[in-house]
């Protein structure tokens, strides 16, 4: 069993930056592969982000190429979601979860565990 913990949501203006953090339980944190999503009210569960288990791969959506990074620290078993130059779009409830994939997919079925999610609103 995996428990995952996000934090490091908020309200924030256009063009701001927040860091997310998913702290995950699980000596085997490090060969976990991990992914961000997010869920937009009225919307469905879209892929953000995914990292490999040693970080040397990362995938984005075309929609925050550019502006979000992924990265993890295996030593702290956290996952990283960095996000600059943020727009009001980008306002939806993020959600990190693991795949027992070596690659990170894009749909919602290819991961195992789920984060219960935090809130990023983006004002204009």
């Amino acid at each position: 069993q995996v428990q995952l913990a996000e934090s490091g949501g908020g309200l924030v203006q256009a063009g701001g930056s927040l860091r997310l953090s998913c702290a995950a339980s699980g000596r085997t944190f490090s060969s976990y592969t991990m992914g961000w999503f997010r869920q937009a009210s009225g919307k469905e569960r879209e892929f953000v982000a995914g990292i490999s288990w040693s970080g040397g791969r990362t995938y984005y959506a075309d929609s925050v190429k550019g502006r979000f990074t992924i990265s993890r620290d295996n030593a702290k078993n956290t996952v990283y979601l960095q996000m600059n130059s943020l727009k009001p779009e980008d306002t939806a409830v993020y959600y990190c979860a693991v795949t027992r994939r070596s690659v990170p997919g894009m749909r919602i079925l290819e991961y195992d565990y789920w984060g219960q999610g935090t809130q990023v609103t983006v004002s204009s």
